[in-house]
């Protein structure tokens, strides 16, 4: 299997994130304070410079105050009303 950091998927899944850390006024320090990291582990991560696994998913899903169930039925295109 190939790496998936340029995957069509893992730029929809910056793109959530980014979305929803924006759509809630927060700013990448201040998920980076939530997380307890450097700013630019949230820069990287946004722009595609550095993969993120499962783990730190939910840990950044958390900080930004998404489900992140939700984030990957709308990654997937999945209503949550269809599951």
């Amino acid at each position: 299997m190939a790496k998936t950091i340029h995957s069509t998927d893992h730029v929809k899944l910056r793109e959530l994130l980014r979305y929803e850390r924006k759509s809630r006024d927060l700013t990448q320090h201040d998920i980076a304070q939530r997380l307890q990291v450097y700013k630019s582990y949230v820069t990287k991560y946004e722009t595609g410079e550095r993969r993120i696994d499962v783990i730190e998913y939910l840990a950044i899903a958390k900080a930004i105050g998404c489900d992140p169930y939700e984030l990957l039925r709308q990654l997937n295109g999945i209503s949550a009303d269809s599951s």
